[in-house]
């Protein structure tokens, strides 16, 4: 090796010192970065447990979504609930009126619960439960991925099948042995990391289209995931390491709208359909009731999961579910001292009187 690349980066001035790679002057020049020391999956796993009995509950759940996304199980798939999850209390008041709405409609409905504790940001922002559990910028995260854990472990209790969005791959397996879904955003969808991720989970997971609308990037990840992989990533010890993957079976589309506006329309999910068939991919849509579908209108939801029904009942058996923002009131709220009890302090969600409505509504009218 030349000798002076085998000395470039140990040498150092006396008068700097070496801080995470960084060459910094202790008297000028803070560190660019910090670390703090998290519990590892295995280790939170080990203090959270999630017992055999609700293990195979979860299965069970996971098999029941692929059933209806198959096109097995005729019913409709529903994943409801908040935007965000920010106060535990109010999360688990949802969960018991979603578990007790579940047995209503059940014949006609599977509802899953929205448990999203981590929030995509454009810029800046809140990022989430997980990130920070205080809601005061402290990002006490150890604690957050503690509470992450027992909510999702208390709502599965519940009886509910748990959903969230998968952001940051390392933290997933903190959290995916509680899930029976999982969606990729938009803006993480066309990224290599998070298709490697998904093509090593057990259970069923949607990709989301372009916020531009296109779905050419959803459509790739799916083809993507559903093969092999092997990948950088991190064991359930906290260790580098090369994983390997078997690829999964389990992906779909989700219809979210982009910026050229809503995409649940026949002649939108005609040609997502095609699109789908086109590629060799499995015409299994789920339509995104929030976002540009309602142009963030919460209150249009319902309109959205109407269509949908109707779409269903005039023969379009590609719509396999729905997603809808949800909490206990309507709207949502600034980040502050004196927050409302369940209501979205992300986007705006519509409340639980006209969520139960709507989804009584539809399995009346999956009947018919």
């Amino acid at each position: 090796m030349n000798a002076n690349l085998a000395t470039l980066h140990t040498s150092t001035p006396s008068d700097l010192t070496l801080i995470d790679n960084t060459l910094v002057d202790p008297a000028r020049t803070p560190a660019l970065r910090r670390t703090v020391p998290l519990p590892t999956p295995a280790q939170l796993r080990e203090r959270l447990p999630c017992h055999p009995a609700l293990a195979h509950q979860i299965n069970q759940q996971r098999e029941a979504i692929r059933a209806v996304l198959n096109g097995i199980d005729d019913r409709l798939l529903v994943i409801v609930g908040p935007c965000s999850l920010h106060d535990p209390d109010s999360a688990v008041e949802y969960a018991q009126r979603l578990a007790e709405l579940a047995h209503r409609v059940g014949d006609h409905l599977l509802l899953v619960m929205r448990t999203y504790v981590e929030k995509p940001r454009t810029t800046i922002g809140w990022k989430g439960l997980m990130y920070d559990p205080h809601l005061d910028n402290s990002s006490d995260m150890a604690e957050g991925l503690a509470l992450s854990r027992r909510l999702m472990l208390s709502i599965a209790e519940l009886g509910l099948p748990v959903a969230t969005e998968l952001l940051q791959p390392m933290a997933a397996g903190y959290l995916d042995d509680l899930l029976g879904w999982a969606a990729i955003g938009a803006r993480t969808s066309e990224s290599q990391v998070h298709r490697e991720m998904v093509s090593g989970l057990a259970l069923p997971v949607g990709f989301k289209n372009g916020t531009d609308g296109s779905l050419g990037i959803a459509c790739d990840a799916m083809r993507s995931a559903a093969h092999p992989h092997q990948h950088f990533g991190m064991d359930n010890h906290g260790q580098p390491a090369l994983i390997h993957t078997q690829g999964n079976a389990d992906t779909h589309l989700v219809l979210r709208g982009g910026h050229g506006g809503p995409n649940y329309q026949p002649s939108a999910v005609a040609a997502a359909r095609q699109t789908l068939e086109k590629q060799g991919l499995a015409p299994r849509i789920i339509v995104d009731c929030s976002h540009a579908n309602s142009n963030k209108n919460p209150m249009l939801q319902p309109a959205v999961l109407q269509s949908v029904i109707d779409q269903r009942k005039a023969g379009d058996r590609s719509l396999r579910g729905v997603m809808l923002e949800s909490h206990l009131f309507d709207g949502n709220q600034p980040m502050g001292a004196d927050l409302k009890y369940g209501v979205s302090v992300t986007d705006a969600c519509i409340g639980w009187a006209g969520t139960e409505s709507a989804l009584l509504d539809a399995a009346e009218a999956a009947q018919i």
